[in-house]
C-alpha cells in the first residue's frame, strides 16, 4: 500500500510540473518582466507621431562595416541607446535596398545596430565596398517612419580612427619627435 501512495504522490507532483508547460500564462508573465518600461515599439510611436532622436555618437564612430563592433575606438559608446526614446527594434535600410533589423527588448543600443550590420557584411573583403565606413543613420519620417537610412562614406568619420591597436600612441609619439 505504501507503493500505491508513493505513485499517487508522484503523479500529483508530475502533474504540477507539467501544468506551466501547457499554459501560456507562465511564458507571458516572463516576457513582461524582461521588458523595460521605457522601451517602445516604433509602430506605437508612429501612431502618437512622436519624434525620434538618433544618438549623435553614431556619426563619429569611424567604424568599418565588415569589422566587429568591438573595433570601435571608444567601446563605452557601444552601450549607449541608439535612439531616444528607446526602441525594441529598428530596421536599418541601405541605399541599395538591403535591410537589417537590430533588436533588443531593453532598448536597441549602438552595439546592437553595429552587430546587425556586421552580421551582413562580415564575410566581405575590404575591396568589395565602395564606401566601407559608417557615416551615421538618418531618420526620415516623411519617407518611412519605421526605419533608419544607413549612410556610408569612403573615409572614417572619427578623428581618432585608424588601425586599432595604439594608433593614437604612434601619432602622439611622432608629434613629440617632430617638436
Amino acid at each position: 500500500m505504501a507503493a500505491a501512495e508513493t505513485d499517487a504522490t508522484l503523479q500529483k507532483v508530475d502533474s504540477l510540473v507539467e501544468e506551466p508547460k501547457d499554459g501560456a500564462a507562465k511564458k507571458g508573465h516572463r516576457r513582461v518582466s524582461s521588458m523595460a518600461a521605457d522601451v517602445y515599439n516604433i509602430e506605437d510611436l508612429e501612431k502618437e507621431k512622436k519624434e525620434i532622436k538618433i544618438s549623435a555618437e553614431t556619426q563619429k564612430l569611424g567604424w568599418k562595416l565588415n569589422k566587429s563592433s568591438t573595433t570601435v575606438e571608444d567601446p563605452a559608446v557601444l552601450k549607449l541607446p541608439l535612439t531616444e526614446p528607446k526602441l525594441k527594434k529598428i530596421t536599418l535600410h541601405f541605399p541599395l535596398g538591403l535591410e537589417v533589423t537590430a533588436r533588443n527588448l531593453k532598448g536597441v543600443t549602438i552595439k546592437d545596430a553595429l552587430d546587425a550590420i556586421h552580421k551582413q557584411f562580415k564575410k566581405r573583403a575590404d575591396d568589395e565596398f565602395d564606401k566601407p565606413f559608417l557615416a551615421g543613420f538618418e531618420w526620415d519620417p516623411e519617407e518611412c517612419y519605421t526605419r533608419f537610412i544607413v549612410h556610408q562614406t569612403n573615409t572614417p568619420t572619427s578623428a581618432m580612427s585608424g588601425a586599432p591597436g595604439g594608433s593614437k600612441k604612434k601619432k602622439k609619439a611622432a608629434a613629440e619627435e617632430g617638436s
